[in-house]
């Protein structure tokens, strides 16, 4: 779906809202707003941190060099520290060769690794904020949940050799955006967040196209845009190809149920996306064998 599709969705719905009987006032005037900014395309995720936003910019410049790239990072420590330690991770260094130099390390990851860590220090930032202390509970949840998907994405493509590792690493990173945006808009509403049933429906109905549009005003590749947008609904999907929405909904079975083998077999005999990877017989020696690898993807990307 292409900008301009999207504008269109979102004066559709925002033209068909309409509170029935009982409805919350609050939940009616948000959904309003949220259709109104993506029909004039202000979409911002609010306290994105700026060397976030300005990373994401020149990564999307495939010219942007790594000196230019260390020279932003600079003025932020604590990312660069993020990067170097993703850097020296069991899986972005399978050899153990330490570095301890920023420009090694960005020289060494690769522009989606490197976008990957960009995006979870910025949500880290985001659940410490002092504005958000209303949903700091659920940012650290969607935080946690996001790292560990991608680090089974990573894995799981890794392992089936389907995409690149480092691409389907970000668009698990990037998967709870739309969440997050809709947390942190929701955060000074406290008659919407105490209706809780109604704002997971929401969630389920908005999240898709809040992060198609945060995505493309990040100059995200269409693939890992399309991956974030489509893999709550991979396993309807009827087509026999795999695709990376895929690895994702792949990788949240696992990474959801790796603690529970039984519960976890049961569910994946009938994963369409297992089956399209060929993932289907192999989850628990794919588990086994990757335990290292997640434990410390997940520790590099949580900080």
């Amino acid at each position: 779906m292409t900008a301009t599709n999207l504008k269109g969705v979102a004066a559709g719905a925002g033209a068909g809202v309409a509170p029935g009987a009982g409805a919350n006032p609050a939940a009616f005037q948000f959904v309003r707003d949220l259709a109104g900014a993506l029909s004039t395309g202000e979409v911002a995720l609010p306290s994105y941190p700026q060397v976030a936003l300005r990373l994401q910019k020149l990564l999307a410049d495939e010219s942007t060099d790594a000196d230019r790239l260390v020279r932003v990072l600079g003025a932020e420590p604590v990312l660069a520290a993020r990067i170097v330690a993703m850097a020296n991770s069991a899986a972005l260094n399978p050899a153990g060769r330490k570095t301890a130099d920023l420009r090694t390390a960005v020289v060494l990851m690769g522009h989606d690794a490197l976008r990957t860590t960009a995006a979870a220090f910025a949500m880290a930032q985001i659940r410490h904020a002092a504005e958000y202390q209303s949903v700091a509970t659920q940012v650290a949840a969607l935080w946690h949940e996001s790292a560990a998907r991608a680090a089974m994405s990573y894995v799981v493509a890794r392992h089936t050799e389907s995409f690149p590792p480092d691409t389907a690493m970000l668009a698990g990173m990037l998967s709870g955006v739309g969440k997050l945006y809709l947390l942190a808009r929701a955060s000074k509403l406290p008659l919407l967040l105490a209706d809780e049933c109604g704002f997971q429906i929401i969630v389920r109905d908005w999240q898709a196209n809040i992060a198609q549009a945060l995505l493309e005003s990040w100059r995200i590749a269409p693939e890992i845009t399309d991956a974030v947008r489509g893999w709550g609904a991979a396993p309807e999907n009827s087509g026999s190809n795999p695709s990376l929405a895929d690895v994702l909904s792949c990788a949240d079975l696992l990474a959801s149920y790796r603690l529970q083998p039984e519960l976890l077999q049961g569910l994946i005999a009938e994963h369409r996306p297992m089956q399209r990877l060929g993932l289907k017989a192999g989850c628990a020696q794919l588990l086994e064998d990757s335990a290292l690898e997640l434990a410390a993807l997940r520790d590099a990307l949580n900080g």
